[in-house]
């Protein structure tokens, strides 16, 4: 089997799939429709075998040209869920129990922290015909951005999504937990991580309003927020009871509408692409050749364009290795190597391959 007829190598990942360089991180590609395709890595070309050098003079030259291999690229496959709705807090705020409520999601719901490990998914229906979907995110805690806990797992996720619906606990059965400074918190982290997150648009959804003391907690917290300078006067605040359904059907209203103002959000490094298709090439400049001098004194040639010509020289044959040479003098690699001090006799490398410089 040949290169040209072998199958193409075509991994499958799931939809909100992120291609990375695992080198240096850079973002080559976002796969978020269905039947996207991103080519990263191309085959090599085919070499030429003697007939392709065949002229009038030299019927029969002794030349051949081997095949160029193949890219080669580490990458990183990183999944980031697709909702347009991410519900973000501190554990244990009614995350789960809202997206139970207004979804067919059966998410893990209990009375103590971190009962959400992964993200869940609900599709949210309106009777106006308008759906979208939520997700409830792993509850959050301060350092999240840093790493603390599962932070960076679970805040890679709200980047997707276009509204934020930020929830936070009016039940006040936690007298040292203060609604106010939790919604500084998480917004604090989610700006470490990323400062565009806190550009798309948020509801703060105080949660709990069923409970005794929570009327009375929320008017502090709004009174704390109005005195705050870096909050907007216009900041939306909906609260809700997911046990009595208070306040959840204009919540969902108003996060349709929002979700009609506002268009997807291109991740970091990302150009907005509207293609199915596109191809990675991921040496933008080939390098045509470097020159460095080892501690044993040879001549070490590197760089993309140099090393491509040689892997495709076949140097069993000598006008093979006559042809390289000339396209070396072609390139000026002869008259860089005299300026940098090669002499005649000099031992010249590229990759494993050693030769003796002629002027």
């Amino acid at each position: 089997m040949t290169g040209k007829s072998s199958d193409d190598l075509i991994i499958k990942v799931p939809q909100g799939t992120t291609i990375t360089e695992a080198e240096t991180g850079r973002v080559i590609g976002d796969l978020t429709e269905q039947g996207q395709r991103l080519v990263v890595a191309q085959g090599g070309r085919g070499g030429r075998g003697n007939m392709r050098f065949a002229s009038s003079t030299n019927p029969a030259p002794e030349i051949a040209e081997n095949g160029e291999p193949g890219e080669e690229l580490d990458i990183a496959l990183e999944l980031k869920v697709l909702a347009d709705v991410g519900l973000v807090g501190f554990p244990s705020v009614g995350k789960s129990t809202l997206l139970s409520v207004v979804t067919a999601a059966k998410p893990k719901v209990a009375a103590y922290h971190f009962t959400t490990l992964v993200p869940n998914l609900g599709m949210v229906r309106l009777e106006d015909g308008r759906d979208f979907v939520m997700a409830d995110l792993p509850g959050l805690i301060e350092g999240a951005s840093q790493g603390v806990g599962l932070g960076i797992q679970f805040l890679r996720h709200v980047e997707r999504t276009r509204v934020i619906l930020h929830m936070i606990d009016m039940s006040g059965i936690d007298p040292e937990e203060d609604p106010y400074e939790n919604f500084l918190k998480i917004n604090n982290e989610l700006a470490e991580y990323d400062p565009a997150l806190l550009e798309r648009p948020q509801i703060i959804v105080p949660t709990k309003m069923d409970m005794p003391d929570a009327e009375e907690t929320l008017a502090t917290f709004k009174e704390k927020l109005a005195a705050d300078p870096n909050v907007p006067d216009d900041v939306e605040i909906m609260p809700i009871s997911s046990l009595t359904r208070q306040g959840l059907e204009p919540l969902m209203q108003r996060t349709a509408d929002l979700l009609d103002e506002t268009p997807a959000f291109i991740p970091k490094g990302m150009e907005p692409d509207d293609t199915e298709s596109a191809l990675y090439e991921f040496s933008e400049e080939r390098t045509p050749f470097e020159i460095d001098r080892d501690e044993d004194g040879v001549w070490v040639l590197y760089g993309d364009e140099i090393e491509r010509l040689f892997k495709r020289t076949n140097t069993n044959y000598t006008e093979s290795m006559m042809r390289f040479a000339r396209q070396l003098r072609f390139m000026g690699v002869d008259e860089a190597l005299r300026d940098a001090g090669a002499r005649g006799g000099d031992t010249v490398q590229i990759l494993d391959f050693q030769f003796e410089f002629e002027e």
